[in-house]
């Protein structure tokens, strides 16, 4: 089963239903996805400089929401953060918001997700200054997730943080040498008034009523870093559900399948057709939201510093410096009459539009 095809045999159904809903960025991935790798798709047109030979070849829909594409995206994101890692051990810190938080998310995610990302970050770092073990600099990568393993909407961000901080006063590497970072509860106490006083001062959103007094945030030791990437790459660019986990569209009812994270099985979950639809693209992020985010060692304006920790710290452990990997290469086609190179002449556009009662035109 395909979810494109799912969405195909029910959008007039999931439309009428849930036209309220849909924002015009899960308009425009309904549209990527229905026409990605059909006839309907945009293709790029190539033409031999040598002969007559004329070349369409299918491009990726584009939005991370599709499962079908971006997994060179993927690759690419991964390498790219493979290569920033230190030869140290590495911690998982997750902050999730409650279930109180829901509505707000749906309705206001670019202000709310924004505000996530502000305060955790301001959170560890200010734990990072105070904790003697660290008392400088730190440096971790932000990846924010909006469901569980069931697909229902759970926001939270997981960070990965490498063990040790930089003390610029005495130009040296803090490494941290055991398996603690920071205290989960007074993390959890800290992130829930920062980010309440952020949202009450700074945005115009309403709170919602009978928040909980106890919030949730995890943070545990992982080992090294490589793991800890792959996970946090696994619902990056390749959607929400994956293909193969949707296993019947039988009598209007949608079956997949999900590893349960409390016993670490293969369960199952059955949904109305609409409902499974809305389940998955209530997860589009607003167009040009940025959900992985680097700070302090691992931020772009330091690479110079974290290269020179990175050998030093390859130095003192005998270990081999991490390869700094190059960006994908642009695509290039050889005819296949003259085996020359192709000369790139141009995208061949088309859309897909839908309409509604609340939207009309083309998205």
């Amino acid at each position: 089963m395909r979810f494109s095809d799912i969405l195909r045999t029910h959008l007039d159904a999931f439309v009428a239903e849930y036209s309220a809903q849909l924002t015009p960025p899960i308009y425009q991935a309904m549209a990527a996805i229905l026409r990605c790798r059909t006839e309907t798709a945009q293709r790029s047109h190539w033409q031999c400089r040598e002969c007559v030979t004329q070349l369409d070849c299918p491009l990726s829909c584009g939005p991370r929401s599709c499962p079908q594409c971006l997994y060179n995206t993927t690759s690419d994101w991964l390498a790219k953060q493979q290569s920033k890692l230190l030869p140290v051990h590495y911690y998982m810190v997750t902050f999730t918001l409650p279930y109180e938080f829901r509505g707000m998310a749906q309705h206001h995610p670019d202000t709310l997700y924004r505000a996530m990302f502000v305060v955790a970050a301001d959170v560890l770092k200010s734990f990072a200054l105070r904790a003697k073990q660290l008392q400088g600099k730190i440096g971790f990568t932000g990846v924010l997730h909006t469901h569980n393993r069931r697909r229902d909407l759970h926001p939270h961000i997981h960070f990965i943080v490498p063990a040790g901080a930089f003390d610029k006063a005495k130009m040296q590497w803090r490494k941290s040498r055991n398996r603690y970072l920071f205290n989960a509860f007074n993390l959890a106490a800290v992130w829930r008034a920062r980010l309440l006083d952020y949202l009450t001062q700074r945005t115009a959103l309403t709170l919602p009523s009978n928040l909980p007094n106890k919030w949730v945030v995890d943070c545990k030791y992982v080992g090294k870093g490589l793991p800890a990437l792959k996970y946090l790459s696994r619902y990056l660019y390749k959607g929400v559900l994956p293909d193969k986990d949707i296993l019947s569209d039988a009598d209007g009812n949608i079956c997949f399948a999900y590893l349960d994270s409390k016993t670490n099985t293969r369960k199952t979950r059955t949904l109305p057709a609409t409902q499974f639809l809305w389940l998955i693209l209530q997860h589009v992020l607003p167009k040009g939201f940025r959900r992985v985010r680097d700070y302090g060692l691992l931020h772009p304006s330091n690479t110079a510093l974290r290269q020179r920790i990175q050998n030093l710290l390859a130095l003192m452990s005998n270990t081999a410096p991490a390869i700094q990997t190059e960006p994908r290469k642009k695509a290039k086609f050889t005819c296949p009459c003259c085996k020359k190179p192709m000369q790139f002449m141009g995208i061949q556009a088309r859309t897909i539009s839908f309409k509604s009662d609340s939207q009309s035109g083309s998205s």
